[in-house]
């Protein structure tokens, strides 16, 4: 582990109820330096609200010293300290350039001006950073009003929505723009694929972008930038500025992709995140599979092709104004930044600041963090790299379904544009029934989770992996063995996407979440791999789809497919049952040591 790292496990050591009896006062003083309050405070959601005396340290003329031992009370008398600390570790590990001090310069150092000596230095920097004011600070999203957490969570769920459902609607009108180009479908298919791989590589920018300046900033701006985009798609003159907006309309609808969820952990604790975030996902699942029928009934009527990407468009610019005019900014080190620039302004008392501004960008950081460790990661972490693969595997497929339904259910079935897209319901209510049963099997993983001291287990979420990979493998073979010929009625391959949208959702959600329990902060690395593979596969599949299912026939492709999946299954298995081994041999992951 690298150094901030370490400062983040002695944060969670800090907020433990046992801190007082097991250090002496002065290695409390020796542990309470810098570094380990400016990595707890600007690193994470979670830890900015470490310290409860900010009231108390303002009537005392801003002195630190008489509340430290209040500040170790409240941690004993809160476990939402710890439960904040943990947040984080569904997040980046440390701020882009939270590590590093000050530029280092060779240049002298300048005059202050007209004649004035340099000012005596501020006596305790510490002194003068704000922190929340305890665990019941209304500032925190955490303590907002349950009112405000659910229309907070069904803006970001609709534009995710939003951003999900653009990446397939274009799929519907892929025949009529490589007819009206002159181009091969497969060139047409490229509209979806490049949307695909802006998912892809959007995060690299948006992720650190969310650490700097704040969850609503990215958001606010992806929105608008995704809603011009395809404005931009809809107008095109020919097929390159159409393709090349595309890209660009999927590298700013990443960012839901990449915030939405860090919204949640911001708003929600470690007992209600986990039902959050399914809903989150449900979001990211069902929206490209509403677009495909949508979008054949557009292009079949007068409105022609283009209405796709204006009602795309439409869409965005919603949820651009939500927004803009109702989101509020739920990242702790942002929002204390705020409260800095307030307090600032009202006491003209200019040395006051957040830890948030002390982060400098560093580009090495950015890049160590964006691509050196999540690629050392993907290639030296068994569990990184298999569950990957997997995911890549079923990521992949839920884009190669938007070609392989049409010929089932539009080639064999000889339905038209808008009535072919309505099979996808199948695939829907599968993970609607997935996102259920995720939801009841919640309270008994909360209730393991409290007798562990709320500590998580990973393999405890490897259950639903296991069962959804065998609903999903049963479901493809049941798709191409009846959807091959037409004397087989089409409600019955229909059906089989119930298995495979269970098995899709299930697979995908409980994975993810192994990944975050597995390599706490390291996560967000053990992710951003994770996505840039899943993504790839998701740009690439469609391309070789039509080729595939028409060359080998549906039953065949489908057959090989399924065989894949089947392969597949012993994956979740196996780190069931030795990942605990696994993880004890990685570099990343901090487990104990296994006995």
């Amino acid at each position: 582990m690298d150094a901030s790292d370490k400062f983040i496990e002695q944060a969670e050591e800090d907020a433990s109820p046992t801190r007082l009896q097991r250090r002496s006062p002065e290695k409390e003083n020796v542990e309470r330096h810098e570094p380990i309050e400016r990595t707890v405070t600007a690193s994470t959601s979670s830890s900015s609200s470490s310290s409860d005396s900010s009231a108390v340290e303002r009537d005392a003329t801003m002195s630190r010293l008489p509340t430290q031992h209040d500040e170790v009370v409240d941690l004993e008398r809160h476990p939402t300290a710890l439960s904040r600390i943990q947040t984080q570790r569904s997040q980046h590990s440390g701020t882009v350039g939270a590590s590093i001090r000050s530029r280092q310069s060779r240049k002298p150092l300048p005059n202050f001006g007209a004649g004035k000596p340099y000012p005596p230095p501020l006596p305790e920097r510490e002194e003068y950073v704000v922190e929340f004011d305890g665990p019941d600070d209304p500032l925190h999203a955490q303590n907002w009003p349950l009112k405000k957490k659910i229309y907070t969570a069904a803006i970001l769920g609709f534009t995710t929505l939003t951003s999900a459902f653009g990446s397939s609607i274009f799929s519907a009108a892929t025949r009529v723009v490589a007819e009206i180009y002159d181009v091969g479908t497969t060139v047409g298919v490229l509209g979806t694929s490049f949307y695909v791989l802006g998912f892809a590589t959007g995060p690299i920018f948006w992720a650190p972008l969310s650490e700097l300046k704040g969850r609503r900033l990215p958001l606010v701006v992806a929105s608008f930038g995704f809603s011009i985009f395809n404005i931009a798609v809809a107008t095109g003159k020919d097929l390159q500025t159409i393709l090349i907006c595309r890209f660009w309309a999927g590298f700013f609808g990443a960012c839901p992709l990449t915030c939405v969820a860090a919204v949640f952990s911001d708003m929600f604790n470690n007992r209600t995140r986990g039902m959050a975030i399914t809903i989150f996902s449900m979001t990211v699942f069902t929206g490209p599979l509403l677009a495909p029928f949508i979008g054949g009934f557009i292009v079949m009527s007068y409105l022609g092709w283009r209405w796709t990407e204006y009602i795309v468009a439409i869409m965005g610019f919603t949820a651009f104004v939500l927004n803009l005019f109702f989101l509020t900014e739920s990242y702790p080190p942002q929002i204390l930044v705020g409260k800095a620039a307030e307090l600032r302004r009202r006491t003209k008392n200019w040395g006051i600041h957040a830890k948030q501004d002390e982060v400098e960008i560093d580009l090495r950081e950015l890049l160590e963090k964006n691509f050196s460790r999540p690629l050392r990661m993907l290639f030296t972490e068994p569990i990184v790299l298999l569950l990957s693969v997997y995911m890549a595997f079923i990521y992949g497929l839920l884009y190669l379904f938007l070609t392989a339904y049409p010929l089932v259910f539009q080639g064999v079935h000889h339905m038209n544009l808008g009535v072919g897209g309505l099979p996808f319901f199948g695939m829907i209510t599968g993970q609607l029934l997935a996102g259920s049963y995720l939801f009841i099997r919640q309270p008994s993983y909360q209730k393991k989770l409290a007798a562990n001291n709320d500590m998580p287990i990973p393999e405890w979420r490897l259950p639903e992996v296991i069962i959804g990979g065998v609903c999903f493998t049963i479901g493809i073979f049941w798709f191409g063995w009846t959807g091959y010929k037409e004397s087989i009625h089409w409600i019955v391959p229909t059906l089989s996407g119930i298995l495979i949208g269970f098995g899709l959702l299930s697979i995908f959600l409980q994975a993810l979440n192994y990944l975050v329990d597995a390599y706490l902060m390291f996560a967000a690395s053990a992710i951003a791999a994770n996505t840039f593979l899943r993504s790839l596969c998701g740009a690439a599949f469609p391309l070789f789809a039509q080729q595939m299912f028409q060359g080998m026939g549906i039953q065949y492709a489908s057959t090989l497919l399924g065989c894949v999946a089947a392969v597949l299954v012993p994956v979740p298995v196996w780190f069931y049952l030795r990942g605990a081994m696994i993880r004890e041999r990685s570099k990343f992951a901090p487990t104990p040591k296994f006995n």
